[in-house]
């Protein structure tokens, strides 16, 4: 089995599959994302993770969902460039935490992992900040950078997977879809 379906909106996911070569149909789910009282964030994508690899029964399916964590608090996307300059500023010099839930559906029934990343933000100035908030970048992601793009220049180190902060950690994407029969970088 060559081809599964990505349960997800996210052009970061699917630009991580298309560069494996991967045949993949998308179908973003309609799922509540919203995160519950007093969830922990690794619960939460392990959560919405499944609910969305649950969207589709005729198929293998992956989905994930990613969380940016600072001080136990969840980053989600911003509203507008004054948010997202407070979101950096925030960032800026810390260590945060990035979580994603990766669910398969399929044969194998539900696999699901969480997959932790640990980012440290180099300490930015205002004026930094006021330029990468005018790229327009920021205003589509979770905590307010992008790892694959411009964003990585805010970056002063990182432990763990580097395709997790991008969207989509692919090494437990390409284990949890071989588990369900997909054929994942083989010659």
């Amino acid at each position: 089995m060559s081809q599964f379906v990505l349960a997800s909106g996210s052009p970061r996911r699917r630009q991580l599959l298309s560069q494996l070569g991967l045949a993949f149909v998308v179908r973003a789910p309609d799922v509540d994302e919203t995160l519950l009282p007093d969830e922990a964030a690794d619960r939460y994508v392990r959560r919405v993770a499944e609910l969305k690899a649950a969207t589709v029964a005729d198929q293998v399916v992956l989905a994930a969902d990613t969380a940016v964590v600072l001080n136990g608090a969840v980053m989600g996307k911003p509203a507008d460039p004054v948010e997202a300059e407070q979101m950096l500023a925030r960032l800026s010099g810390q260590t945060h935490v990035v979580f994603s839930g990766v669910s398969t559906n399929g044969p194998a029934g539900l696999l699901t992992e969480v997959v932790r990343t640990e980012v440290t933000m180099a300490k930015l100035s205002a004026d930094q900040i006021a330029w990468y908030v005018a790229t327009g970048e920021p205003l589509d992601k979770a905590g307010a950078y992008g790892m694959q793009g411009i964003g990585m220049a805010l970056v002063a180190g990182i432990v763990g997977s580097v395709s997790n902060v991008i969207g989509l950690p692919l090494d437990t994407a390409i284990d949890l879809l071989g588990r369900q029969g997909v054929e994942v970088m083989r010659a």
